[in-house]
């Protein structure tokens, strides 16, 4: 029997008690079943919160477990953990849009630019019928490249003197074992700069017509570049000695089949690369020394024990009023075996070395008030340092909240952070005067923020503690807030590494950092890298002064 149906509320003033009462019976009804359903749909919903939390609690600890696992398989295999996050975007994000005229204005571009550069100029002709009137000529300028390969043969005149000796004209500069200077330039510029394997280099020169050996092409490459090598010391020894700071990053190498480190030192106007076995503190303070391999106890080396907290007695045992340089490691440690130092304790000796080797780069005025930009690697933590922001604001990209909660305090903060860093990147454009004191107020009131969410608070508390290397920019507001400039200096490096792999030899390994950071260093000086090598290798054409002396005219 099909359910009666209920009167229409409309008409209610028509209807009779008895109907009313039935209506109102009915919508009572009505009424209690809606709530009974909205009760069962409401505890549903609870319960399917519930398991959605559960589920996305259990989602993070399977991404922390796989990270752990990729860690542990990279370890395995000798190779870098991979990041499990995308670069963040904050510093292109935070650009100033007044910032965006002025990067639009970039060198014009085209083919009407190198006009000046004709090297040689052709008529040509064209048949017309008689009575033709000539109008004169019609431009068209042709870039070309010619690539050829010569054979030519030297007769060299042979004397011998009436005292007996033999004298033979000299080869033209440049020739070395039968191959000119052109062809060791063409060599040098496809591998280093072109990123050319050797074997596609030894084929590409043996289609275009010059007989030569894989191992004839490997010695162009890695042997008799003492020049350069010395030319690529002299522009570190410059950059450390001028320039207002410096940008650091290490990566990954190769090198007899064994896993390295290379570090990457550069500025504004120079690069540098050096490939190590470690990537330690000490390793680092090797490098800043540059050429020189001596130790020196000085003030600056017992300033540095004080600052690394190392033990009194060690430093008591060394601290004199005389400054102390021994010219080599050998020296050093028989001085400190003659102290009483136990020169086996690593530790120990570790730290003493460390600050022997600090007190030599100040005493031959390298870094002198240089900041050393960097990602926060304990390594690099060394001397006048600054932390880049990038790096900072990614380790909260690196979080894994479990709860909605927990994402949305982790996107306040990266709010919070990212604001902030706007501001900064304006004070570093033009430094208003005093503004330091608000800006460090600023700062703790965001990093000292406690959201309940553990490890952003634990977060948040180790960035503060940080203060004074986040804001070394307040100080010194010629210094950059990220090092992208290292990081973009690593990828040649990186992209050389996955093309050819490590080297074998000392001489492969040295040749490969001095022309990839001679290459960058043109680049920064805005030279032509193919004329540096022209005029190095003895070349006639455009003379490019040494550039050491370029990095520290512009520093």
């Amino acid at each position: 029997m099909a359910k009666k149906r209920l009167a229409s509320p409309e008409h209610a003033d028509t209807l009779s008690l008895k109907a009313l009462r039935e209506l109102v019976t009915g919508l009572v009804d009505e009424v209690s079943k809606l709530s009974a359903e909205v009760t069962t749909l409401r505890a549903e919903n609870a319960a399917l919160r519930e398991d959605n939390a559960a589920l996305r609690l259990e989602n993070t600890r399977l991404k922390v477990d796989n990270q752990l696992l990729r860690d542990e398989i990279a370890r395995l295999k000798n190779l870098p953990p991979r990041p499990p996050f995308r670069p963040s975007g904050m510093d292109k994000a935070t650009d100033d849009k007044r910032d965006a005229p002025q990067a639009a204005r970039k060198k014009p571009r085209g083919p009407k630019l190198d006009l000046k550069r004709v090297s040689r100029e052709e008529i040509l002709r064209v048949g017309v019928p008689p009575g033709s009137r000539f109008k004169g000529y019609k431009s068209c300028h042709v870039r070309e490249l010619i690539v050829t390969a010569e054979l030519v043969h030297y007769r060299r005149e042979c004397w011998i003197t009436p005292d007996g000796e033999t004298v033979l004209a000299p080869l033209p500069p440049g020739v070395v074992g039968g191959y000119g200077p052109n062809l060791r330039r063409f060599c040098l510029m496809l591998h280093a700069q072109g990123q050319v394997t050797m074997e596609r280099l030894t084929t590409l020169l043996n289609d275009v017509g010059v007989s030569v050996s894989k191992r004839q092409v490997v010695r162009h490459l890695t042997q008799g570049l003492d020049g350069f090598a010395a030319e690529d010391a002299a522009v570190l020894h410059a950059g450390l000695v001028s320039a207002p700071y410096i940008t650091v990053d290490d990566t990954g190498a190769r090198h007899q089949c064994d896993n390295g480190h290379t570090t990457q030192i550069g500025a504004e106007h120079f690069t540098v690369f050096r490939t190590t076995a470690s990537k330690s503190r000490l390793n680092f303070l090797s490098l800043l020394r540059g050429s020189y391999h001596d130790y020196v106890l000085n003030d600056a080396a017992f300033d540095y024990l004080d600052n690394r907290r190392a033990d009194p007695a060690l430093a008591a045992k060394l601290r004199s009023h005389e400054t102390r340089r021994f010219s080599n490691q050998v020296p050093f440690l028989e001085y400190l075996a003659g102290k009483g130092i136990d020169i086996f304790d690593r530790q120990a000796v570790r730290v003493l070395a460390e600050a022997g080797i600090w007190g030599s780069i100040r005493h031959h005025g390298l870094l002198g008030d240089t900041v050393i930009v960097s990602d926060d690697a304990g390594q690099f933590r060394v001397g006048n340092h600054a932390l880049c922001w990038v790096h900072a604001e990614r380790l909260l990209q690196k979080l894994m909240p479990a709860t909605p909660r927990q994402v949305r305090k982790v996107e306040t903060v990266r709010d919070l952070v990212w604001r902030f860093y706007r501001t900064l990147k304006s004070v570093r454009r033009k430094a208003p005067p005093g503004l330091a004191a608000a800006f460090h107020k600023r700062f703790a009131r965001i990093f000292s923020l406690r959201t309940g969410y553990q490890e952003l608070d634990k977060l948040l508390a180790r960035l503060s503690r940080r203060k004074d290397e986040l804001l070394k920019v307040l100080e010194r507001p010629g210094i950059p807030l990220h090092t992208n400039a290292s990081e973009n200096d690593l990828r040649s490096f990186v992209t050389k590494r996955k093309i050819s792999g490590g080297t074998m030899s000392r001489d492969g390994r040295v040749a490969r950092d001095t022309m990839l950071g001679l290459m960058k260093t043109c680049r920064k000086l805005g030279l032509s890298f193919w004329h540096y090598l022209g005029d190095r290798l003895g070349l006639e054409g455009q003379a490019i002064p040494p550039l050491a002396a370029l990095v520290a005219a512009r520093a």
